[in-house]
C-alpha cells in the first residue's frame, strides 16, 4: 500500500479524536490519540478509499487491506465522512453476506 501512500498533510483533519459525552473511558481514549497519530491513522483510511477510486470500499475491505481493526478504523471513517472528504457510494455484499456501505473520496 505504500505505492498510494504520501506523507503531505491533508486539510482538515481533527486534531483530537472525538469521544462519547459523559463516558470518562472515552475521553480517556480520546486523549491517548496524539495529533499526528490521529492524523496518520485518518490519512490511512482517506488514501485507501481515494486509491480505490469509483469503486470505493466498505468498511470491512478498509479494515482488511489496510490491517486496521474495526474499532479503530470505523471512527477515522465516521470523521472523514462528517469532514466531506467521502461520500456514501451505494452498498455491496459483505463476506458473510450482509450489505454494507461503499464509501467513496469526493
Amino acid at each position: 500500500m505504500s505505492d498510494y501512500y504520501t506523507d503531505a498533510p491533508l486539510p482538515l483533519f481533527a486534531t483530537r479524536a472525538p469521544s462519547v459525552n459523559s463516558s470518562a473511558t472515552s475521553a480517556a481514549a480520546a486523549d491517548s490519540l496524539a495529533p499526528a497519530t490521529l492524523n496518520a491513522m485518518q490519512r490511512r483510511v482517506y488514501e485507501f478509499i481515494k486509491w480505490r477510486g469509483a469503486a470505493g470500499a466498505t468498511d470491512e475491505e478498509i479494515q482488511i487491506e489496510i490491517q486496521m481493526p474495526a474499532s479503530t478504523q470505523r471512527p477515522r471513517r465516521v470523521e472523514l465522512a462528517r469532514k466531506g472528504l467521502i461520500v456514501e457510494s451505494g452498498t455491496r455484499r459483505t463476506t458473510s453476506g450482509r450489505m454494507a456501505c461503499i464509501w467513496r473520496a469526493v
